[in-house]
């Protein structure tokens, strides 16, 4: 059973990643993040105004709100779903543990929202009137803030899976659990604010060690 264990989690790893890329029908897989995630750095432009000033000060607060509701997103498809078909005790069968699905279902879901919103940074940026210094900041938040994300949103969608509305109460959870990383985020920017990528990275690997646990705990209450 332990030989078996690595190659039937990267086998569900492979298997979470290839849904959150391509989606259901209609879901947009990882792209309806991305344009969210566009979307809103296009449109703040228009609601502030052209005043570069403006922009550049205010811009990496509207990056990480973007962000957040990009990670928060896909939530009613993370875990419900799985929970729903059965699954979680087709895997505990196996002697997968709970604990463990969740770490790789954290991982898959980074890679579907995190590096793309990386890549797409320099357009958001841009459109923001951030310069190079500012951009180099905001990659560097993003490769450390958005694996914090990821490990929120899995935790809310497993605790609210089965519930009524649940991605709405889903979103409702994570934003106040993100705001650490959005204010130490955004701080990260503005000036002397470098310390903040420090308390940014704490705040991140906190909920990467204590998702797994939270969300595995709450998926083996929902089987029981």
């Amino acid at each position: 059973m332990k030989g078996r264990f690595l190659p039937a989690l990267l086998a569900v790893f492979r298997r979470d990643l290839t849904l959150l890329l391509k989606g259901s029908v209609g879901r947009g897989g990882a792209l309806l993040p991305l344009l969210f995630f566009m979307a809103v750095a296009m449109l703040y432009p228009f609601a502030v105004g052209p005043d570069a000033r403006l922009l550049a000060r205010t811009g990496a607060g509207v990056i990480w709100v973007a962000a957040l509701l990009a990670a928060i997103l896909p939530l009613d498809r993370l875990v419900e779903p799985d929970l729903e078909a059965g699954f979680f005790d087709q895997w505990a069968l196996r002697g997968l543990s709970e604990e463990a699905l969740m770490l790789a279902r954290i991982v898959a879901h980074w890679i579907s929202f995190g590096i793309p919103l990386m890549l797409a940074a320099p357009i958001s940026a841009g459109l923001l009137s951030l310069d190079g210094a500012q951009l180099r900041l905001v990659e560097i938040g993003l490769l450390l803030g958005t694996p914090g994300l990821a490990a929120i949103g899995v935790t809310i969608a497993a605790l609210t899976a089965g519930l009524r509305a649940g991605s709405a109460l889903g979103g409702l959870l994570a934003i106040p659990l993100a705001v650490p990383l959005l204010i130490f985020g955004a701080g990260s920017l503005q000036p002397g604010g470098e310390g903040g990528l420090f308390l940014l990275a704490a705040s991140s690997v906190a909920a990467l060690a204590i998702a797994p646990f939270a969300a595995g705990g709450a998926i083996r209450a929902g089987r029981e």
